[in-house]
């Protein structure tokens, strides 16, 4: 799409100083003439913050939180609206709500960031109309707008909107609207329009909106509500009462004691405020300027009785189309995987964050790479993926060595021994989401242009890690996150993990490497291809002259070492990869079947297991309920994925680690496992072009069932065992064919359709 051309200016509200907890939203306005018939009009807007237009009286459109987040430094989005159904011939009014959001807010933890991407908030628009009889007009922000106050008097993401409904200005975004007491706006005249560009992702909107399911009077006018589930958006409310009293909405993600915990917030306030007008008609009221991520939340000052409907809360997420879904004989495994889809839908808001609630929902890197193919699988993430990944290229291309941030959009960690401005940190499995998510999407989608525009953002990485690692090919020394939130690890220390910084690293060192080739081959880049192919080899060899101790065991005895040795091919097939596969069954029954994998082996072990043979050892570790386990966090009421197995301890209390979420969505990684293995549905090819249906009963199920929406159509399939059989139901998508792998038989080719096949139930042991 060829760059548009702006005639706009940015405008900004009056000179901004910094409040506490955040600054106020502004209101911009200008009067315009409709000079006749309309036949189209759009809007193409943009803020240096987050906005929300009105046009004579009317928002336009749905969206929330719009522009989003990017890097706005490299690539800052902006929409369209088509507004014409608004415009009137005649005097028209133009309006916006303007607040910091990502751009000028509170980013980070250990007190965060302000001002990230600039001073000031701003807003950049352009009004096209066409007419009937083929003339335009075009309205742009620009000297003619005026600013004033609105009733936003605070606004941040972490800290939550205060509102105070009596300074609402009725019909200030209508015409024949006095705004003489309003000030000029202000021109922002250097920024640099040539990093917009048309919004590429799925927009925010709302998705859905849930009751409490209970409500408790702690005192009078003080109530605790319970939503049910763990989610991510804000309160709306309607209420009456008597003008200038104040509802104050507190939020958190479970309860300590009958209170609201707030251990998980961090210094996030996640408070809002509502201030009445006193309209006796009654009041509602929606924050625009902030998300929270919980499942309780108090209501202090609340007047009178509250009714049903009175209090509804907002899910906010991307608008990602679903496409994947799981269920089987088992409602704890089918609650877990619940929660793995509610732990996405609370993370992919925008950006794919750690986490939704506390003072970080930040886009790393290291989450992301290890979900994906979940993601994929769940929802169409294509463009919203393809999207964060131009980010990441964009700040990776900023660092001398090609080295990308750990995350994305970068923000400053602000901790001990980080990095100069301008420098990244080289971190393994974090890092290696440059190569690994491009090729997941093409797996998924069959989406080639997305590896030929990742393609050189991929090759930088695997080229400075070669660079890094040197001859010897083996690399990892210094501070890596590793294998993070490995159980054993110090609660303090979540990085000191059991297995070895250099095993992970040069293990992804040869995956990433593997993968590169792999993608030099799809593309026709014959050199390149040679030279990773042989660079993979290289770095396959030091892992095993490093790790490997012989005939299949290695050098340390970890669940996460050899899952990362099993699933990237670093161990020979036959009698290596059998051993490996008995002694990591070892190591998981030796820990009482009990997890004990970071962030980076957890998506990893359960298929391990059961590709090297040991399919029961993998059900007993799925099923396991005692901690650390997937089904400890369900038994303990998880309606969302922890990051820690431990966050909610064995008798109701809170992990006192800081660093506790009860919404993060890495390791419900599992769920792709869930997916491919125990429902047994899984492209063989790239896009589902063909597929394999491979289900493996085990551990007393006694169903299972998956469907995806493939890029050719809906693929299903169901199992169920009757009387010692096992039935299998497939939908095939026209175009594709399917390879039908039933325990104890011989693949069967099968093409587009319904099939059904049976065979005498063999459930494999260990």
């Amino acid at each position: 799409m060829p760059q548009h051309s702006w005639t706009a200016q940015v405008i900004s509200p009056r000179p901004q100083e910094h409040h506490t907890p955040a600054p106020p939203a502004a209101l911009l306005r200008t009067d315009f003439t409709v000079r006749r018939e309309v036949r189209s009009a759009r809007i193409l807007a943009t803020a240096l913050g987050v906005y929300e237009l009105e046009l004579n009286g009317t928002t336009v459109g749905d969206l929330v939180l719009t522009p989003g987040w990017t890097s706005y430094h490299h690539r800052h989005r902006y929409q369209v609206h088509d507004v014409t159904p608004l415009l009137r011939p005649g005097a028209n009014a133009w309006g916006a709500h303007l607040a910091d959001g990502w751009y000028r807010g509170l980013l980070g933890f250990n007190g965060g960031t302000r001002d990230l991407y600039g001073p000031h908030t701003g807003l950049l628009a352009e009004l096209h109309i066409e007419y009937t009889d083929g003339t335009t007009d075009t309205v742009v922000t620009g000297p003619d707008w005026r600013t004033s106050d609105g009733p936003v008097t605070s606004a941040g993401l972490y800290e939550g909107e205060e509102y105070d409904a009596r300074r609402e200005q009725l019909g200030w975004s209508e015409p024949d609207f006095d705004d003489s007491t309003w000030q000029p706006a202000r021109l922002l005249p250097d920024f640099d329009t040539s990093v917009l560009f048309p919004a590429d992702s799925p927009p925010v909107r709302r998705i859905e909106y849930v009751e409490p399911v209970s409500v408790d009077t702690t005192e009078p006018g003080r109530l605790l509500l319970d939503f049910g589930q763990n989610l991510v958006g804000r309160l709306s409310i309607r209420t009456r009462g008597p003008a200038g009293h104040t509802i104050t909405l507190r939020h958190a993600e479970l309860l300590e004691n009958g209170t609201l915990s707030t251990h998980s917030l961090g210094r996030a306030a996640a408070t809002d405020r509502y201030t009445l007008r006193g309209d006796s008609t009654g009041e509602e009221w929606e924050p625009r300027f902030t998300f929270h991520g919980f499942r309780y939340a108090e209501l202090d000052g609340w007047p009178g009785e509250l009714k049903p409907g009175d209090v509804t809360a907002v899910v906010l997420h991307s608008d990602l189309r679903r496409t994947g879904w799981f269920s089987c004989s088992d409602p704890a495994l089918n609650r877990l995987h619940e929660n793995v889809v509610w732990g996405m839908r609370g993370n992919f808001l925008d950006v794919p964050t750690d986490c939704p609630q506390r003072d970080e929902r930040l886009g790393w890197t290291g989450d992301v790479q290890v979900f994906a193919p979940t993601a994929a699988y769940l929802y169409d993430v294509r463009d919203f993926l393809r999207s964060w990944l131009r980010d990441l290229a964009a700040e990776q291309a900023a660092d001398a060595r090609g080295i990308p941030p750990v995350m994305s959009p970068q923000v400053p960690l602000l901790i001990p021994n980080s990095p100069p401005p301008g420098e990244n940190r080289p971190m393994a499995g974090w890092g290696d989401a440059t190569v690994i998510v491009p090729w997941v999407l093409y797996e998924r989608y069959g989406d080639t242009e997305v590896l030929r525009a990742q393609y050189p953002s991929m090759r930088a990485w695997v080229d400075a890690v070669d660079t890094i690692a040197g001859p010897g090919h083996v690399w990892g020394e210094g501070f890596q996150f590793g294998d993070w939130l490995d159980p054993t690890a110090p609660p303090a220390m979540p990085p000191r993990a059991s297995t070895s910084s250099q095993l992970v690293a040069t293990a992804y060192f040869a995956l990433s490497a593997r993968l590169l080739a792999r993608t030099a081959d799809v593309l026709e880049e014959k050199d390149d291809a040679t030279r990773y192919h042989a660079l993979a080899d290289a770095v396959r060899e030091a892992f095993r002259a490093r790790f490997h101790a012989g005939g299949g065991r290695l050098t340390e005895q970890t669940q996460t070492a050899y899952a990362l040795a099993l699933m990237f091919r670093l161990l020979d097939e036959g009698t290596e990869r059998a051993v490996a596969g008995a002694e990591l069954a070892a190591l998981v029954a030796e820990r009482g079947h009990r997890i004990g994998t970071g962030f980076l082996g957890t998506p990893l072990v359960c298929e391990a297991l059961a590709e090297s043979g040991h399919l029961d050892t993998a059900y007993r570790l799925l099923l396991e309920r005692s901690c650390p386990s997937w089904l400890y966090q369900v038994e303990m009421g998880a309606t969302t994925v922890w990051e820690r197995w431990d966050a909610l301890l064995p008798d109701g209390s809170v992990n006192p680690s800081p660093m506790t979420s009860f919404n993060h969505y890495a390791p419900g990684a599992v769920a792709d496992w869930l997916h491919r293995t125990v429902a047994g549905l899984a492209p063989a090819e790239p896009g589902y072009r063909r597929l394999v249906i491979r289900p493996r009963p085990g551990a007393g199920l006694t169903w299972a069932k998956a469907a995806h929406e493939t890029p050719y159509g809906r693929a299903e399939t169901s199992w169920r065992i009757v009387d010692g059989e096992l039935r299998v139901e497939v939908l095939v998508p026209e175009s594709t064919t399917a390879t039908v792998e039933l325990p104890g038989t011989e693949p069967v080719e099968t093409g587009p359709g319904r099939h059904t096949f049976r065979c005498p139930l063999t459930v494999e042991g260990s």
